[in-house]
């Protein structure tokens, strides 16, 4: 006998729009059975007609003999349904979801008891049974929705795509090329916000989950102080209702998080103390970053990055954690840290010409700084001109010997002048006061003389990196402009 078998089914939506047309297939029992196709296809309208939820237009569909037109409630005492973002009742416990889906399906004090027993330890889920679901991460909310469905003993699983199934909305600074943009409308109710510290504008959100990746002394012409900026940062994690991912090896966000308890903070960081590490890290020159995830010491997945530098195993091992704590499995974190080719503006290639690389990146704190430039020495270049555009008179003039020191990474530094952007000059700050810490390095005051004095020099082999917050990124353009009609005319 056939476990599940449809015959000639079809779904017409209101307005004429045909769905599914005369759709018919057999799954045996044991069969492993899977709808691929693109959205519209019909996947979750097929699901849904099989699991009753929907009824259909023309044919039938019966489960393990049982007709689902006939007699659809002995069909749903025989599927486990899991959706792939599950409905629950937010207001109950997770014992007493499993106890209100245990009495739908008729259990008896005995069988409910040990089936919850036994896929709540299979799940890892028994210390969390007590807890509210609306406190539970959405990892949480489908190991639970998969223990209730799978209680009573089914004869037919079906899953609408509820392994990750996140498909969360964002909106992120920079430009993701991965989405097209800065932002995307996604089905679930998750959200991705990239949330910058700047005159407190992250005090505005109130989220569940908060990854805090490093706090430097950055924009001190409103927080004047490093301690006011960690004040903030500590406000920030009070804010958070579920749970902290954040950097155990950064001493400034340790003292952030200083009398937070209210939530759980789990740790990331080359650190092996951390509760998640990295472990056996590539070390090779012009390699992208390869290397073990560990939690709690013990493997989660192979992170092999394809980009560039020390802070991206950083970043990384967040974005790990961050996924791991939703329920996102580890061979898709694996793969996802993979597929990540970068943000638009961050190490970003523009092009080669005659062996000379140009890329652009958007860093302009000395931190990030340190960070790009180191990455961009290792990776096997010639030589590594560094064309930097200071970003405001009060960041530059605050942390002056801080951008000195970074920029004495590079072979090369080629000064713009300050960038303004929203000050005046009040601190009597110029590029050519950062030159004067960076030996050998020049200033020019336009684009098209850094351009030019860069490209007289550059040789193959060398990459050419502009760097800063500003428009910057014109002055890499310029120079693959230039390249180009130089290549047009040999």
């Amino acid at each position: 006998m056939s476990m599940l078998k449809i015959e000639n089914f079809s779904k017409t939506y209101p307005g004429g729009n045909r769905a599914v047309d005369h759709l018919s297939l057999e799954v045996r029992p044991g069969d492993v059975f899977g709808f691929i196709g693109h959205n519209g296809a019909g996947k979750t309208t097929t699901i849904r007609a099989i699991t009753g939820v929907m009824d259909f237009s023309e044919g039938n569909i019966w489960v393990d003999g049982e007709s689902v037109r006939e007699n659809p409630l002995a069909c749903k005492r025989k599927i486990a349904f899991v959706p792939d973002n599950p409905d629950l009742y937010d207001y109950l416990t997770g014992i007493q979801y499993l106890n209100f889906v245990a009495d739908i399906f008729g259990m008896d004090a005995s069988a409910r008891e040990s089936q919850i027993r036994r896929y709540a330890e299979m799940f890892e889920m028994t210390g969390a049974l007590g807890d509210l679901v609306s406190a539970y991460s959405h990892g949480m909310k489908q190991r639970l929705a998969l223990i209730a469905a799978f209680m009573h003993e089914p004869r037919l699983l079906v899953f609408d795509e509820p392994f990750v199934g996140l498909d969360p909305s964002a909106v992120i600074g920079g430009k993701l090329p991965y989405i097209g943009g800065n932002g995307r409308a996604g089905k679930s109710d998750a959200i991705v916000c990239e949330a910058c510290e700047y005159v407190d504008t992250f005090l505005q959100l109130y989220p569940y989950l908060s990854v805090i990746l490093n706090i430097d002394a950055d924009h001190l012409d409103y927080f004047g102080t490093l301690e006011n900026i960690i004040k903030s940062f500590h406000q920030f994690a009070l804010q958070t209702s579920g749970m902290i991912v954040a950097n155990g090896d950064d001493p400034n966000v340790k003292k952030a998080l200083e009398g937070v308890s209210h939530v759980k903070i789990v740790t990331f960081g080359l650190s092996p103390e951390n509760d998640y590490s990295a472990a056996g890290i590539l070390e090779e020159p012009k390699a992208c970053e390869a290397f073990t995830i560990l939690k709690n010491g013990s493997p989660l997945c192979r992170a092999e990055l394809s980009i560039p530098g020390k802070h991206n195993i950083l970043n990384a091992l967040a974005a790990a954690a961050a996924a791991d704590f939703m329920g996102v499995d580890p061979d898709t974190i694996a793969r996802a840290l993979h597929e990540f080719h970068g943000v638009h503006r961050r190490f970003e290639v523009l092009g080669s010409f005659g062996g000379v690389t140009v890329a652009d990146d958007f860093a302009h704190h000395p931190t990030e700084l340190a960070a790009t430039l180191s990455a961009a020495m290792r990776m096997g270049y010639r030589q590594v001109w560094a064309l930097f555009q200071p970003h405001t008179y009060s960041r530059t003039y605050l942390l002056l010997d801080d951008f000195a020191k970074a920029l004495s990474i590079p072979d090369h530094v080629v000064l713009s002048e300050i960038l303004a952007v929203r000050e005046e000059n009040t601190y009597h700050i110029y590029a050519k006061d950062l030159a004067g810490k960076v030996p050998g390095s020049v200033w020019f005051p336009t684009f098209e003389e850094m351009a030019d004095y860069t490209m007289a020099r550059a040789q193959p082999g060398d990459l050419i990196l502009t760097l800063g917050g500003g428009d910057i990124y014109k002055c890499a353009n310029l120079i693959v402009q230039k390249y180009k009609d130089k290549e047009s005319v040999l």
